[in-house]
Formats: structure tokens, sequence, C-alpha cells
């Protein structure tokens, strides 16, 4: 996939810059703020759950 990809409930994505970089998880939960940028929360394989920007994760494999 590419960086360009459109984050959608469901994709599986590595986190590449910000707070959680390094992390990676199942998109869920996407919310477009008040200010106009794409939230989506990550789902990782443990459970844990953590909120980010959109532009900063990479779509690795894509669930449609």
């Amino acid at each position: 996939m590419t960086d360009d990809a459109v984050v959608r409930d469901g994709d599986r994505v590595d986190v590449v810059k910000g707070t959680h970089a390094g992390k990676s998880g199942v998109a869920r939960d996407l919310n477009t703020s008040k200010t106009g940028h794409l939230t989506i929360t990550v789902v990782q394989d443990d459970g844990v759950r953590f909120k980010t920007l959109a532009r900063n994760v990479r779509v690795v494999d894509v669930k449609r």
C-alpha cells in the first residue's frame, strides 16, 4: 500500500509518526474533528486502544 491510501474502518495500519509511532493495529471509529482532521482509534492485537490522526498512519492491509 502507499502512504496516500485512504484509511477505512477495519484496515490494518502502522503508526509512522506522532506519539504512538511504532505501534500497529486495526483502524476503528473514524471521526472528522471540528477542525477537519480525520482521527481514528487504533485497536492493537492485545486489545489496547489509542487515538491518533489518520495522517500519522500507513495502511498495510486493506479489509473490504
